[in-house]
This record gives C-alpha cells, sequence and structure tokens, in this order.
C-alpha cells in the first residue's frame, strides 16, 4: 500500500478510544489504534494527532458550573487520553510524545509549533493534549489549527461512526450516507462533522478532512493510502 499523504493529523474521539465500554479508555482499543499508527510511521507518514476528551467529560455537569471551567476540565480530560496513546505507542516501538497547551511539564511538554515539526521531521508522533489552551474552543477547532499549523495535507477524523450522515444512524436507520462533501454543504446542510470554526479554518486553509469509523480494521491506513472508505470533505 502506498500512502498518498506525507504528512497528516489524526484526530481521535474520546468516545472511540471508551471502545465498547463508553466510558474511560479501552485498552483494546487504544492498543489497535496505537498499531494502525505504527503502520504509518513504517511507510514514513509523519503524523500528528489530536485526542478528544468526551469519554471522561463532556459539558457541564451542573447549572451552576460556568463553561470555561467545564472546559478546562475536558481540557484535562484529552491530556488523560493522550497520556494513555503515548505509553500505548511507545510499548509498539514507535517514538511519541505529547505536547500539552497548557503547561504541565512534569509530564509532557509545553506545546511548542517548531519543537512539533521539528519532531514530526523526525518521524515522530506529536499528540496535542489540552485543546487550544482556551475555553469556548472545540478539540474539533483545535485539530483544524494544528492542522494548519503543521502544514497538513489532511485531517483524519476517526470517529465511532463510519462515515457522515444526514441525520444520526443509530437513531435514525434512514439515515442517507454521504461518500464525499463540500464544505458548504457541511454548513448548509447542519451536519454535525465538525463545529463551524473548525469547519471554516479547515476551508480556508484547503485541508480536507476525511471522516471514518475508527474500529473498522485498517481504516486508518486505507484512508492514508486514498481508499474510498468514509465521507471525505474538500
Amino acid at each position: 500500500m502506498e500512502p498518498i499523504y506525507k504528512r497528516v493529523l489524526l484526530k481521535i474521539s474520546g468516545e472511540a478510544l471508551a471502545g465498547d465500554q463508553k466510558f474511560g479508555i479501552s485498552d483494546e482499543t487504544t492498543n489497535t489504534v496505537a498499531k494502525q499508527i505504527k503502520e504509518l510511521c513504517d511507510l514514513g507518514v509523519e503524523t500528528a494527532i489530536v485526542v478528544g476528551g468526551g469519554n471522561f467529560w463532556r459539558g457541564r455537569s451542573s447549572e451552576n458550573m460556568d463553561r470555561a471551567t467545564a472546559d478546562y476540565m475536558g481540557m484535562l480530560a484529552t491530556v488523560m487520553n493522550a497520556l494513555a496513546l503515548e505509553s500505548a505507542l511507545n510499548i509498539h516501538g514507535v517514538k511519541a510524545r505529547v505536547q500539552t497547551a497548557i503547561e504541565m511539564r512534569e509530564i509532557a511538554e509545553p506545546y511548542a509549533r517548531m519543537k512539533a515539526i521539528s519532531r514530526l521531521e523526525r518521524k515522530e508522533v506529536v499528540i496535542f493534549g489540552a485543546g487550544t489552551g482556551n475555553p469556548f474552543f472545540s478539540t474539533d477547532t483545535t485539530a483544524a489549527l494544528r492542522a494548519a499549523e503543521m502544514d497538513a495535507e489532511v485531517i483524519l477524523l476517526a470517529k465511532n461512526v463510519d462515515a457522515v450522515y444526514s441525520d444520526d444512524p443509530e437513531i435514525n436507520p434512514n439515515a442517507e450516507k454521504y461518500d464525499s462533501l463540500t464544505f458548504k454543504e457541511v454548513v448548509d446542510k447542519d451536519l454535525k462533522v465538525m463545529d463551524l470554526t473548525a469547519a471554516t479554518l479547515c476551508r480556508d486553509n484547503g485541508i480536507a478532512i476525511h471522516v471514518f469509523g475508527v474500529a473498522g480494521e485498517g481504516n486508518i491506513m486505507k484512508a492514508v493510502c486514498g481508499e474510498k472508505i468514509g465521507t471525505i470533505i474538500k
């Protein structure tokens, strides 16, 4: 298999890392993802990763909590996932390093664009944790921002659904599956792929988005090699 991209940003949702248990981190799923990332690295694909935190924390848990505090708690959740993925990659012989937008030097590097690019050029995997470091921004926006900063060609959006649908396929069995979309169609159809800020960043910087299911065997490799799986937005 031959990759069609040199540098990619892989966005993994927290829910995807939870696997079937729906909460926390599934060792089996994390191990499977790490194996697939190792396959990319073996092909020489430079890989950056942004992880979500929805498997631990999503939104405000009570009306008494302000949005900024809830968002900071979500950022901490992403760091836990990033560290778990870093550990899994290291076990598989892949040199990986977590960089966080909020400094916590004892466990990760502070985010530094040029250092991250240098690591990618050395074929190391860089995992970005703690979102953008600012409340009111999603990890989807983080993925779009870091992809632009890293000069990534595509965002690989690994989710717990296998593509983009017109509606939630678990609720509506008649939901239409899309093979390809434009950014305008995503906005006009109000499809819940990424938030509007993230989609706009990708559109303005010419970054394609490839949405696919993380659970499918070899799906990350298939997406990087240009196989027709999931949904491509560009």
